[in-house]
């Protein structure tokens, strides 16, 4: 493949995502609403997509664009003490639901990525976010996979390979981190 056909497939996928305008405005609505209420976004993901998770919170707790305040987000991916602990006497399965456990809190938003939509771990998680009253979101690929069933809502980018799905993930999240901070900061 040409380097020249890779970027007619990435703006072809880019293209589509653009019909995802309506599940953006509602993902949005529940990222700038949770941290209107004192919560947080809370990420996880495997691989790439938590290079994708540690990203975006940071983009959240430092800045994205706007000088502002610190925002509250934090991924679960981050702590290896805590990763290696729990995947030793728990099993790998539990990695993010022990952690979501001790962390999170009614109100808060949990934000799984996985491209297939199926990762068990994240899965695992969502359960516990249900019964802790969190929110929970899904990035995922056009499938959804299991996620997409779970979430409160899930944003579905429109491809079926696995780098070009992580290509549109980390566009949305900083649209969405872009959106958030602008309209949190113009109520400050």
């Amino acid at each position: 493949m040409s380097f020249e056909s890779y970027c007619q497939t990435v703006a072809r996928n880019f293209e589509a995502l653009g019909a995802l305008e309506g599940v953006m405005v509602q993902a949005a609505d529940i990222w700038v609403e949770a941290l209107k209420n004192g919560n947080k976004i809370i990420f996880c993901g495997n691989g790439g997509s938590a290079a994708d998770s540690q990203h975006l919170a940071a983009e959240l707790v430092g800045r994205y664009i706007l000088e502002r305040e610190s925002l509250p987000s934090i991924a679960l991916t981050v702590d290896s003490s805590a990763l290696t602990a729990i995947a030793n006497d728990y099993g790998y399965e539990q990695v993010f639901a022990r952690q979501l456990s001790g962390l999170g809190k009614a109100g808060d938003v949990f934000v799984g990525i996985t491209t297939s939509g199926n990762s068990g771990n994240i899965l695992a998680a969502v359960k516990v976010a249900r019964k802790m009253g969190i929110k929970v979101m899904g990035f995922t690929g056009k499938g959804g996979g299991q996620l997409a069933e779970e979430c409160d809502l899930c944003i579905k980018v429109p491809s079926d390979t696995t780098n070009h799905i992580q290509e549109m993930h980390i566009a949305v999240g900083h649209y969405l981190c872009g959106v958030t901070e602008t309209r949190l900061c113009s109520v400050r």
